[in-house]
């Protein structure tokens, strides 16, 4: 069977989980098809997360980012892939009033969206909901540390765990989402002793994003890794320099059209 006709299997949440200790897994998010088509070739897992609505939609906070957004986000992610694992976040208000509720709303976005799993945020508090759902066949991840979602409660974007007596706290919030049934955890804005020590006390991978290079993977909103945000937090590496860029071809355009540059002969038809 030549390479063009082998089948592409998407990444499954026991693949995943069983990467506890092993190669590090890489991850990124996404919002749409094109963008995905491009990180589906090299991501073990895609998320769709809720950052969308800051990334793209310029909101202040993820807090107002609605179920149905993250439907049709998820939507095109899924459909601009074919190898990652896909994971849609489950946006606030979606899923903390009650496990059936939260059953519901996660059943809704992998019907709609084809996805392979939600993400939720929370320790111990949710691992109740955690449990429920994937008693009924809702892979879930966790996240822990800083969650976005509670940035209201937590008075900002804070790192987590630089005050050692709220370790032990994180710590626990990682062993309940474990035992509840996560099949990963993600460890956001943590100082990163913390964070190895929470990778070392669950066995389920941990997914770092400002935490540690000891966690099982890694994962970086797309558009900050790129440079296409202005700002970007402490922890991002810029891989690309991509808003300089942009801005220069969209100039160039811009003085082409002005001047009639544009379109030149080889960008009309003709009749003949």
């Amino acid at each position: 069977m030549s390479a063009q006709n082998e089948t592409i299997r998407r990444i499954t949440v026991p693949q995943i989980r069983d990467r506890k200790g092993g190669e590090p897994i890489v991850s990124l998010t996404s919002y749409h098809a094109h963008t995905a088509a491009i990180v589906d070739k090299h991501a073990d897992f895609i998320l769709v997360g809720d950052s969308l609505g800051m990334v793209m939609h310029g909101m202040e906070s993820t807090v107002g980012v609605p179920l149905d957004l993250m439907v049709m986000h998820g939507r095109a992610v899924v459909r601009g892939t074919k190898r990652a694992l896909i994971v849609v976040d489950m946006p606030f208000g979606s899923y903390e009033e009650s496990p059936n509720m939260a059953f519901r709303n996660a059943a809704m976005i992998m019907k709609e969206t084809q996805c392979q799993a939600v993400k939720l945020e929370g320790g111990a508090r949710m691992a109740e909901t955690i449990k429920f759902l994937v008693e009924r066949g809702i892979p879930v991840m966790a996240h822990i540390g800083l969650t976005p979602q509670s940035t209201n409660v937590m008075g900002g974007f804070k790192t987590q765990g630089r005050d050692e007596d709220t370790w032990n706290m994180h710590i626990a919030d990682a062993k309940a989402v474990a035992e509840a049934g996560a099949f990963a955890v993600v460890v956001e804005g943590v100082v990163e002793p913390l964070a190895d020590q929470i990778t070392a006390a669950v066995d389920i991978p941990t997914i770092g994003i400002g935490a540690s290079k000891n966690c099982d993977g890694q994962i970086l909103v797309l558009e900050d890794m790129l440079g296409l945000n202005p700002w970007v937090p402490k922890f991002v590496k810029k891989y690309g320099n991509l808003g300089p860029a942009i801005e220069q071809a969209v100039a160039e355009y811009a003085d082409e059209v002005k001047s009639r540059a544009f379109p030149g002969p080889e960008n009309v038809y003709n009749n003949k």
